[in-house]
């Protein structure tokens, strides 16, 4: 099967893109999209509860946003700019480098604050550094690390950053971007939601810069996907296989959390072990249309960018006119995009799927 990266695009108005988040974490606006029969609805992310129901799970990603952007220069005085993309160790990662020349193995980069970091090689595109002094690097990345916000966002963090461009549930630190679905969950919401028989699990997957990695084959069945690390405890994998034998729905907080749960599923179904197993390991899982989802019956999820391979698990989830015609309708409207923008709620496409042109 050929599908065309072309499909997915659409024309996006520049002041669409939100550079700030709303005023209330709650108070963005929802638009709600029917898969199987393509409905739409406009409504306000606080009106959740009225698309939930009793026994359903929503399932979140705990990730945390590490201030993963570092400022410095090299010996010879030239600037740099680092995005830490993993943290391997206590002091050491593998991180973008920006420099007018890349530095080599053994080079020393002085860090604003006065910190040291050595570059001791090379693992592909990324640069493996270290703390000169073997000290913890999340311990100098809060000292004097910069929230990174996405490349979409013209302008520089700012204090709000710290807090907004983060869930109110996160825990475990790794991210370099924000599982964006979750921002606009906040803690009163939650409770409400569990109040009303609203179930909830937590996955982990560390967000890296590669989510935001243009897809460049022409043919999108061509593309590589960039690995991330999952964590998928058995207490979530019980609690998706409970959900569904109740006759109850799983919802995915974020297409990071899909990732999570169709990367779990499909390691299940390939090793004879049933839905859905504990899976703990990187996963590089592309879903795009002809993909059948396995666990996932719901989805929370922000608008993505044209011809992104997040619109593409989007439109294998809700059908790709349904979905194409979802981000028309956002765009008229004047819904907000990307991180700090509008969300949707969207329930999967149990119909044959309807696929791209090209397909």
């Amino acid at each position: 099967m050929t599908v065309l990266r072309s499909d997915f695009n659409f024309d996006l108005p520049k002041e669409l893109i939100a550079n700030y988040p709303s005023a209330e974490r709650t108070k963005c606006r929802m638009l709600c999209l029917d898969g199987n029969t393509g409905e739409l609805c406009d409504r306000t992310f606080i009106d959740l509860k009225d698309f939930l129901r009793p026994g359903d799970l929503l399932v979140f990603n705990d990730t945390k946003v590490i201030p993963a952007r570092l400022y410095g220069t090299k010996k010879t005085g030239g600037a740099v700019e680092l995005l830490i993309e993993r943290i391997t160790g206590l002091n050491t990662a593998l991180s973008h480098i920006r420099a007018s020349k890349a530095p080599k193995a053994g080079s020393e980069l002085f860090i604003d604050g006065g910190y040291v970091l050595n570059v001791t090689g090379r693992d592909g595109d990324l640069f493996m550094i270290e703390t000169a002094d073997g000290s913890s690097l999340l311990d100098l990345l809060d000292k004097v690390g910069h929230i990174p916000l996405p490349p979409y966002i013209e302008r520089e963090d700012e204090a709000l950053d710290k807090d907004r461009y983060q869930t109110v549930y996160s825990k475990v630190p790794g991210a370099v971007a924000a599982p964006t679905a979750g921002l606009h969950f906040d803690n009163a919401q939650i409770e409400e939601l569990k109040s009303l028989g609203v179930n909830t699990a937590f996955v982990t997957l560390h967000v890296g810069a590669g989510t935001f990695q243009p897809v460049r084959e022409d043919d999108i069945v061509k593309h590589h996907m960039h690995k991330e690390f999952v964590q998928l405890p058995e207490e979530v994998a019980n609690a998706v296989k409970a959900t569904h034998a109740a006759g109850h729905r799983v919802i995915a907080v974020g297409t990071t959390a899909v990732r999570s749960l169709e990367s779990a599923a499909t390691y299940a179904r390939e090793n004879g072990l049933g839905e859905i197993a504990p899976f703990h390991n990187d996963t590089s899982i592309f879903i795009y249309p002809g993909y059948q989802y396995q666990v996932v019956d719901c989805l929370i999820t922000n608008f993505h960018l044209p011809e992104s391979t997040l619109i593409m698990l989007v439109c294998a989830f809700a059908g790709y006119k349904n979905t194409m015609h979802a981000y028309h309708h956002a765009v008229k409207d004047k819904y907000k995009f990307f991180s700090y923008g509008d969300c949707m709620f969207i329930t999967k496409r149990t119909k044959p799927m309807d696929l791209p042109p090209s397909a």
